[in-house]
């Protein structure tokens, strides 16, 4: 079990929780939602001990293991399935004591634990997991240093996984993942035996994967029950009572005022006008539910232009003069609407940025139209804004000719609050840098 005792935290003088609490039962797999910038990741750190609390305590069962995901894999010359066996530090240190014990009465104890975390089938787990996550049997034998960075982030979470872990923390465990294995992931965290706990903004995942939710609003955390729609139900009738029951007792408290603001002078009325004037003194205030603002994207209509806008005819494209994908041909419109798909590796992103203008192709045609403008919003994107500058620096530069106050409009448009704003992009969450770059975009 997971208790979270009054807890209190702030950083650089703004408060993200205060006095709150929340217990989770053990086994149970909990959803952890709140508007960007809350601190849901925060939570996290708190839970593990990376950062320090302001006020309370946060219970933890000694012997229960924490596992989550810091960072990706390194570069090492170790092959993935060793990477994601090296992750069970339990096994690995079981096995090597093995090696070197003497005494029978510690080697059958060894051996009676190794069976109980299922060290046997180790390897086809690990192989499994690796499967699930898009690695063929022939990259599981390959070493980390030969992937890159998103595919290292995906062996760290075969990792976290394979060490089965008590409480199994991930955050926005699918911003790495195709459609293939978000679906693998959903239908292993449903049958995971233990705890689990996921930051994420995927519904499909939250309706999916867990039997409860963590809202994080107001500083404060309410723990439901269900998965992500039960909870947006449940939420939006709480909010709709508090509504009604806020206009009510501004209904009565008129109607006692008026009263009063009648009958006070009145010797006849003065007891009466009294009775009610402590009746409002004592009445404790009833908030509105309030829904909070939901961040709106517009898209202005471009200019019309002939068709087609873009095309490609018997192109290629790579990286060091290796084509990645070969011989396109592709006629883009400007009324399509297009999704890619594919396996991990296929060349997606590739594609993306040689229509963004981003790449170059090897050979063959690209044509575009004169006046052809294109947005470009993929998963790294935040790595390219300044984190000692602000989000309004960011998008003045952008456009240079709007005045102050149509920027900020933009930024509130987009979820950016004044506060925010005026913040280092360094010190925003994750979410909040995302915004921004779909805002640039």
């Amino acid at each position: 079990m997971l208790k979270i005792n009054d807890i209190s935290y702030s950083i650089a003088g703004r408060q993200l929780l205060a006095n709150a609490s929340a217990t989770i039962p053990s086994g149970h797999k909990v959803g952890i939602v709140g508007r960007n910038g809350t601190g849901k990741t925060t939570l996290f750190k708190l839970i593990t001990n990376e950062l320090g609390l302001d006020d309370g305590n946060i219970e933890i069962p000694k012997k229960m293991r924490i596992g989550g995901i810091a960072q990706e894999a390194p570069a090492s010359d170790d092959s993935l399935l060793e990477t994601v066996l090296s992750a069970d530090t339990e096994r690995t240190a079981l096995l090597e004591e093995a090696e070197v014990a003497t005494d029978p009465n510690r080697i059958a104890d060894i051996h009676g634990r190794l069976a109980d975390i299922d060290a046997y089938s180790a390897e086809a787990r690990a192989a499994s997991i690796l499967s699930g996550l898009g690695f063929s049997s022939l990259a599981q034998s390959r070493p980390c240093h030969e992937f890159s960075g998103g595919w290292r982030m995906r062996v760290a979470l075969a990792g976290v996984l394979f060490a089965q872990p008590d409480i199994l923390m991930l955050d926005e465990p699918t911003n790495y993942l195709d459609l293939e294995g978000t679906i693998w992931l959903e239908t292993y965290l449903k049958k995971y035996p233990h705890s689990v706990l996921i930051i994420s903004h995927d519904r499909q995942l939250l309706n999916t994967s867990v039997n409860a939710i963590l809202h994080l609003t107001d500083k404060q955390l309410t723990l439901y029950q269900g998965n992500y729609d039960t909870f947006d139900s449940v939420r939006r009738a709480k909010l709709a009572e508090q509504e009604s029951m806020a206009r009510k007792q501004e209904a009565t408290r008129e109607h006692l005022q008026s009263f009063v603001d009648r009958f006070r002078a009145k010797a006849s009325k003065a007891k009466q006008a009294q009775s009610r004037i402590k009746m409002l003194e004592k009445m404790e205030p009833i908030a509105a539910g309030v829904e909070n603002s939901v961040a709106a994207f517009d898209f202005p209509t471009p200019e019309e232009l002939s068709p087609p806008i873009l095309r490609l005819e018997d192109t290629s494209v790579g990286y060091d003069e290796k084509p990645i994908l070969r011989d396109l041909n592709l006629r883009i419109d400007q009324s399509d609407r297009i999704a890619l798909l594919g396996a991990n590796g296929q060349g997606k992103s590739t594609l993306s940025k040689l229509l963004a203008d981003r790449l170059i192709p090897m050979n063959g045609n690209l044509v575009r139209s004169s006046k052809l403008k294109i947005g470009y919003f993929a998963q790294h994107q935040v790595d390219e804004l300044h984190l000692d500058e602000t989000p309004l620096q960011h998008i003045t530069r952008e456009f240079p000719g709007e005045t102050p106050s149509k920027l900020r409009s933009r930024l509130a448009r987009g979820g950016i609050g004044p506060e925010q704003a005026l913040t280092e992009v360094g010190r925003l969450s994750g979410g909040q840098k995302a915004r921004l770059s779909l805002l640039l975009a």
